[in-house]
């Protein structure tokens, strides 16, 4: 049985509760602060044997990040894993929370990553996408590399807030490729960037106002790429918990096939 679990201390609510994902498929963990909550889970998905994405929600500091990892073997989990904790180690340690700071820790990741995959054949080629969002005053400083997303629900409206960093979006839409034909492209899976694969790395960098009840939303792309965004709003509009939520996305992915790792972190500010 898997459980739902938060850290105690001064500035959580603890949360316990019993739900048992069928044949320990998922790992999740729900956090509510007194200004923002904050739900993630991953799942393997339906086909992929291992799960490569990874999570932080890390409401002392306020950050919270969603990563897909790739390469052979072990290396795409150790990639992902290696990026959100470098953040957050830099993330803990910057004296202030700014878009510098946040892209400089991207920037950091990107060199540890790199340096593992040249120290051992078994890393060689590995990278990861990542997008973090971190607390900031009454804002979210977003930041992305590759083509995990950040999504942002706000007047009842869903909207995307990151760019991605695909051939697709990037050369396939510029030359004036039709989205049917760009749905089916063999190059519609490329990354132009991902961290440990880029040098420099290219850092996307936001600044979204937060106020009472909007929504934001991190995920890989086993979630927006396989469930269309209207699904996505129709769920995320519902008034019910976060994690009711989480659960229903990952489903749907799931229903979808699930064809690669689904990984969803949801915020909400109080």
């Amino acid at each position: 049985m898997w459980y739902t679990y938060a850290i105690a201390g001064p500035w959580y609510r603890t949360v316990l509760s019993e739900y048992a994902p069928p044949a320990e498929r998922a790992r999740h963990v729900i956090i509510d602060t007194l200004m923002m909550e904050a739900f993630g889970v991953t799942d393997k998905g339906c086909v992929r044997t291992n799960n490569e994405d990874a999570f932080l929600t890390a409401p002392d500091i306020g950050l919270y990040m969603v990563a897909d990892g790739m390469g052979g073997a072990l290396a795409g989990e150790r990639a992902s894993e290696l990026a959100i904790q470098t953040v957050e180690e830099v993330m803990r340690q910057a004296p202030e929370r700014s878009p510098e700071a946040l892209v400089e820790a991207f920037q950091e990741a990107n060199r540890r990553v790199r340096a593992l995959a040249g120290s051992h054949a078994d890393f060689a080629g590995m990278g990861t996408t990542l997008v973090a969002a971190q607390e900031s005053g009454d804002q979210l400083l977003l930041a992305s590399v590759g083509d995990s997303r950040g999504y942002i629900l706000e007047d009842g409206e869903l909207r995307a807030i990151t760019e991605d960093q695909t051939w697709v979006n990037e050369v396939g839409r510029r030359l004036g490729i039709a989205e049917e034909a760009l749905r089916q492209h063999p190059m519609r899976h490329v990354l132009t960037m991902a961290v440990g694969l880029g040098d420099p790395l290219r850092v996307h960098s936001y600044t979204v106002p937060m106020r009472p009840g909007t929504q934001v939303i991190l995920a890989t792309d086993g979630l927006h790429g396989v469930v269309d965004t209207p699904i996505i709003a129709e769920v995320i509009k519902k008034p019910i918990s976060l994690e009711t939520q989480g659960h229903y996305l990952l489903e749907a992915a799931r229903k979808a096939g699930g064809p690669d790792n689904i990984t969803v972190v949801l915020l909400r500010s109080a």
